[in-house]
């Protein structure tokens, strides 16, 4: 059985130095939520309170969030998000898979600002957004492509 062909819950990242924005998505409706953000320090999350995610939410997939420059070439965050996404799937030993974020940050400040907040990367809903949105890309692929439109497996 395929993961498109089952209901699944999934947790998405948005890896940042000082935050890591978090979103719960699910299957069913192809729908995320932006959740609580788990602070970093120097990029090294909070392990504690991404577990705690983890057992609350069950999730049989995560996704986590490549940011790559415009003509696909990484740029100085992109290693440290590999890092995080191979540490999570160490870790919890759960499908994780690397979706491709290019203009999520412009997203995630105008559908703030279409809810009539105006916010940048400090506001404390932008990294939770951001990971909504990246959820989302997965969530609303064509269900045949799942899980390969847009994803990278962790290398």
């Amino acid at each position: 059985m395929t993961l498109a062909s089952q209901p699944i819950t999934l947790l998405a990242f948005d890896f940042g130095t000082l935050h890591i924005g978090v979103a719960v998505g699910q299957t069913v409706t192809s729908t995320a939520t932006p959740n609580k953000e788990v602070r970093a320090r120097d990029g090294v999350p909070e392990w504690p309170a991404i577990e705690q995610l983890i057992h609350e939410w069950k999730p049989a997939l995560l996704l986590v969030g490549l940011p790559l420059n415009m003509d696909d070439t990484d740029n100085p965050i992109t290693t440290r998000a590999r890092r995080f996404a191979r540490q999570l799937h160490g870790r919890f030993h759960i499908r994780t898979l690397l979706i491709d974020e290019r203009l999520t940050s412009v997203a995630a400040r105008e559908r703030l600002r279409s809810g009539g907040i105006r916010a940048g990367r400090d506001h404390p809903d932008y990294h939770g957004v951001a990971a909504q949105l990246i959820a989302e890309s997965w969530l609303q692929a064509p269900a045949r492509d799942w899980p390969e439109a847009g994803t990278r497996e962790i290398d």
